[in-house]
């Protein structure tokens, strides 16, 4: 798959609430392009986790 693929799968799961499999697939789409759109989502994605689940990061 190319990084868009990635990038929006991981939009897809985002939008269903499946934050853990949009993180993976928005990792995957940066790591075959750092420049990808998937960078800013996934820190926004990361924003919001830490914001609502602050425990789910500091056990």
């Amino acid at each position: 798959m190319t990084s868009e693929e990635y990038f929006q799968l991981g939009n897809e799961y985002r939008k269903k609430g499946d934050w853990q499999h949009a993180l993976d697939n928005y990792m995957e789409a940066i790591a075959l392009n750092p420049e990808s759109p998937a960078v800013e989502a996934k820190k926004l994605l990361e924003d919001i986790l830490n914001f609502y689940n602050k425990d789910a990061y500091n056990p």
